[in-house]
């Protein structure tokens, strides 16, 4: 047996199953295995994500091993994610964990996904600079659009939140209407980079204080697009490049309009992105941006660490153990659990 920290992290909060292993703050392996069977139905189907968690786990686990050059022999805790996510496949994940920790008497540490994302910032080659508290965190992902104060590790709180769609959704949606392949998120992306991000105009919602709204910005961008066809039946692919230009455009204006909102009104000046669709390149782009603009100072962590993943689920782990936060084995899956 090792007499340095191994920590064996698990993810399977949606349709990736993840495993790390984390010695401090260093990730010692990241692997991921992902679904691509979801792409057909245009969303994730719960029951097959929850099956095909069942089929990789064991493999992925085995691998994160092999690749950090351990035994599980070495392994001082386990953690794992509790919630929020599916919850077939957030028991997967949980059942998988508990059991492992009780055949070799080690610790098991719960995890909040969405707390995590945010404390990848804190992995040793997730960035340059580590962000110091408190700070800020822009926190979006297909199911959550955030803005958090981060007190201290252990100690968030939530400032405006989304009250019906998040970002990625409004990606998935709108990429679902200019019919995209799923995920549309990547995709409009990438075809933004071409296209006129000033070409069209899509309404704009009117949310007071910090929170989100986007089910109005997808309902504008379908009835725009109605409308363009009843004229144009080729109007989408005639100007696919210049929609998804002015769509990413808009969701990332939503975004950046609140970040610089929570700036002023919390007087802190530190902005961290946390979750999948921060890899988005223009919110990446318009927050460095911001740093000569407006003065702040911005974490970003590099693109493995932003979506879904086991490495981030391992840092908290890292955290908790040295603080000697551990869960009991009859601990449940949640699939809210709010930070």
């Amino acid at each position: 047996m090792s007499d340095k920290n191994y920590i064996l992290a698990i993810e399977s909060s949606c349709d990736d199953t993840g495993a790390a292993i984390i010695e401090g703050n260093k990730i010692l392996s990241n692997v991921v295995a992902s679904q691509k069977i979801h792409e057909i139905y245009g969303g994730v189907v719960p029951e097959l994500a929850s099956r095909a968690h069942q089929q990789n786990i064991v493999p992925v686990v085995d691998q994160a091993l092999k690749q950090a050059n351990i035994k599980k022999e070495d392994l001082k805790a386990i953690a794992y994610t509790r919630g929020p996510g599916l919850m077939g496949s957030l028991l997967v994940g949980g059942s998988f964990a508990k059991s492992f920790s009780q055949s070799l008497n080690i610790p098991l540490i719960e995890v909040n996904h969405m707390q995590a994302h945010i404390l990848a910032n804190f992995i040793d080659d997730a960035n340059v600079d580590k962000p110091t508290f408190p700070f800020l965190c822009l926190t979006v992902s297909g199911g959550h659009t955030q803005i958090v104060k981060i007190n201290n590790y252990f100690d968030m709180e939530i400032l405006g939140e989304t009250i019906d769609d998040a970002a990625g959704e409004a990606f998935d949606k709108a990429g679902k209407i200019l019919n995209l392949p799923y995920p549309a998120g990547p995709i409009i992306d990438k075809k933004s980079k071409i296209g006129n991000p000033t070409k069209f105009t899509f309404a704009k919602p009117k949310i007071e204080g910090l929170n989100f709204s986007f089910s109005g910005f997808k309902t504008s961008v379908l009835y725009f697009i109605q409308k363009e066809e009843k004229n144009n039946p080729n109007f989408i692919e005639e100007n696919i490049d210049d929609l998804c230009a002015s769509i990413q455009r808009s969701i990332v204006n939503i975004l950046m309009d609140k970040v610089q909102k929570a700036i002023q009104q919390t007087g802190i000046n530190q902005i961290a992105i946390a979750g999948g669709v921060s890899a988005n390149s223009e919110i990446r782009e318009r927050l460095l941006e911001g740093e000569e603009k407006f003065g702040w100072k911005t974490y970003i962590p590099k693109f493995a660490y932003t979506t879904d993943n086991a490495a981030m689920i391992a840092m908290v782990g890292t955290l908790k153990y040295d603080h000697k936060i551990f869960t009991e084995n009859t601990t449940k899956s949640v699939a809210k659990y709010h930070i």
